[in-house]
């Protein structure tokens, strides 16, 4: 059963200025199209941002630290979309909005509900980055926030590596969280936005998805697929480095499921002395 529309809070009605990017890159012409030809009715403006096809400037490609933290170097596609992403969070700093809803061109959007999104502050709500969408299952989740902006959809916290920036909005609070974070590329930018046991940025999503991706395969190509064999120096460091990070990501785990035992507890015990 549906749960009842409720009336948002003053946080979901406060007005934010909101932009909409798509990421596109100048010769995929065949997406545009696609993109554009889906969006003409769109309740709300947006605008394509030039894809980069090369690493950016600010950011310093480590690929000895990604054969260790990934098992393989990264694809030219790779660094090419990391940098767009890091771009547009750089890019939004300095805009006068307050938030962005960051779009790659191969996705299907729900714009009835963007719209309603767009109106949503989600810093005043404390959420700073707020996935529309991703690619991979995972069996940990938390329900954060029931009947958000309607009473079809909420808001959950992911655990682990989901996969998938083909869309998310980010608050200006959120990018610098990344922008610092990011500079030293060792991972796809997927991955690395996933890591909140690292970086510290809750990693939250819209559920059901109001943007769904393509089918067809992605821009960055299946090269990245194929076997690499670890260069026997880098091996134990690998192995290394792969456990470690299943620790910190396992432990951040427990504690954050702690933490958030102890505050419901703490809540009904005052729940309870009020009462008395």
């Amino acid at each position: 059963m549906t749960p009842p529309t409720t009336s948002r809070s003053k946080a979901e009605r406060g007005e934010a200025r909101t932009k909409i990017v798509v990421i596109n890159m100048m010769d995929a012409v065949e997406r545009r199209d696609r993109f554009e030809k889906r969006a003409r009715h769109a309740p709300l403006p947006w605008s394509f941002y030039p894809a980069h096809t090369s690493l950016h400037a600010a950011l310093t490609y480590d690929e000895q630290g990604a054969i260790i933290a990934k098992g393989r170097p990264l694809r030219a596609g790779e660094l090419g979309v990391y940098s767009s992403h890091y771009a547009v969070w750089q890019d939004l700093q300095s805009d006068d909005v307050d938030q962005y809803v960051v779009l790659e061109d191969d996705v299907i959007v729900d714009w009835n509900f963007l719209g309603k999104l767009a109106q949503v502050n989600l810093a005043k709500m404390g959420i700073n980055y707020l996935r529309l969408y991703y690619t991979y299952p995972t069996r940990r989740t938390a329900l954060v926030k029931q009947n958000f902006i309607d009473g079809k959809h909420s808001i959950v916290e992911l655990h682990g590596t989901v996969f998938g920036a083909m869309a998310y909005a980010i608050t200006k609070a959120g990018a610098r969280i990344f922008l610092d974070h990011c500079r030293i590329v060792r991972r796809p930018i997927d991955d690395e936005m996933d890591r909140t046991w690292a970086h510290g940025q809750r990693n939250l999503s819209v559920f059901p998805f109001p943007v769904l991706g393509e089918s067809g395969e992605s821009i960055i190509g299946v090269a990245r697929f194929e076997a690499f064999v670890v260069p026997r120096k880098l091996r134990f460091k690998w192995l290394v480095a792969r456990r470690l990070e299943r620790w910190r990501r396992d432990a951040w785990a427990v504690m954050h499921r702690f933490q958030r035992v102890r505050t419901r507890l703490m809540a009904r015990t005052r729940s309870g002395e009020t009462d008395g």
